[in-house]
């Protein structure tokens, strides 16, 4: 299942062959076919399998505070991409970009692992707006929702741009310390408020 998920995150869905994931594991092409009925049935079960490596209980750990938690946590997904040369992405995004028009199950199945994300995201940002580290007037779960498709827009532009620099952009109104401040009750001089 190791060698499917860094193929499947490698070379994407379409460009993932069962020969690709049988030669990477090390194993007949025939033992695939003993176990999953389709390539479609193994992305599926990729899927949650990668979902297991986003570490999201680190966003619940009430232990630190909800916003430095959002930011270390998206340092976390950032240094992982830089370790791969912005050649990866997020398997989330890369297989609903690729197959969510073609296949009803891959469909379905990234939509669940974005939920389970966006759910995630919702609560920390709850306890932001309880604490009050982020101003009243906070949708949670709008917020989260914005923080996630920003985030996966960020990845594109650091995919193509071989940068880091869609994520500093992506940071500043969300993570860093000047946009605390603007998430709280007072108003920005610099502009209107971030979304959040």
């Amino acid at each position: 299942m190791t060698a499917a998920v860094d193929r499947f995150h490698a070379k994407g869905y379409h460009g993932t062959g069962v020969n690709d994931i049988a030669v990477a594991a090390g194993v007949p092409r025939g033992s695939f076919c003993n176990h999953f009925a389709s390539k479609e049935e193994l992305a599926a079960i990729v899927l949650q399998q990668y979902g297991q490596t986003r570490r999201l209980e680190e966003l619940s750990d009430a232990a630190v505070a909800p916003l430095e938690r959002l930011h270390r946590y998206f340092e976390f997904l950032r240094d992982e991409q830089v370790e791969h040369h912005f050649t990866r992405g997020c398997l989330f995004g890369n297989f609903g970009s690729e197959t969510a028009d073609h296949s009803e199950v891959l469909r379905g199945g990234v939509e669940h692992c974005l939920e389970r994300w966006r759910a995630a995201l919702t609560e920390v940002l709850a306890e932001a707006v309880r604490s009050g580290a982020v101003r009243a007037g906070i949708d949670p779960e709008a917020a989260a929702l914005f923080i996630l498709c920003a985030w996966e827009g960020a990845l594109v532009a650091a995919r193509c741009g071989r940068s880091d620099e869609a994520f500093s952009t992506w940071s500043s109104p969300v993570c860093s310390s000047p946009a605390r401040t603007t998430l709280r009750s007072e108003p920005s001089r610099a502009g209107p408020p971030v979304p959040l």
